[in-house]
């Protein structure tokens, strides 16, 4: 397995798998509309892809700071976007390699363009995820969660640690 940047030929795909990961564990159900959200992201920043030869195992996006950030307040944040996992995939440590390997390129970032904190939603049932996400030194910032009227999200950030 590499982990490596989607190419534009494969975002579609990315999509489709976003989609199928969090239907598989239902993480769609309190706000289906999120699926349009899942197949389109990837505008501001840089969608990373897991393979195995040519089949697509998972993805993770990190975006920019931009005007339309949900979470990612200014541009010293950049925001991690779409942790999925092929439902095929899972258990094979794909996630725990897509969540470093965006947390390096958030250190390059701070390096390139001074950003110097990661920040993310999660819902409070993807607790696997939650589980990567701390093992790297994420920790929750629970007033920056979000609390609509039919779901809720938990708020994690990480401080970057950037040489220079």
């Amino acid at each position: 397995m590499i982990v490596r940047t989607a190419q534009p030929a494969e975002l579609a795909a990315v999509g489709e798998l976003r989609v199928a990961a969090y239907n598989s564990d239902h993480f769609l159900d309190p706000f289906p509309a999120y699926a349009d959200t899942l197949r389109a992201l990837g505008s501001h920043g840089v969608v990373l892809v897991a393979v195995e030869g040519s089949h697509l195992l998972g993805t993770i996006t990190l975006e920019h700071w931009h005007s339309g950030s949900d979470l990612a307040v200014g541009s010293e944040e950049a925001e991690i976007r779409a942790l999925a996992v092929s439902p095929s995939a899972q258990g094979r440590g794909v996630g725990r390699a897509l969540v470093r390997a965006v947390v390096e390129l958030g250190v390059e970032w701070g390096v390139q363009r001074a950003v110097r904190r990661l920040v993310l939603h999660s819902q409070p049932t993807m607790v696997t995820a939650h589980r990567l996400y701390e093992e790297v030194g994420f920790v929750r910032v629970p007033d920056r969660d979000y609390r609509g009227a039919t779901f809720e999200l938990l708020a994690y950030a990480l401080e970057l640690e950037v040489g220079g």
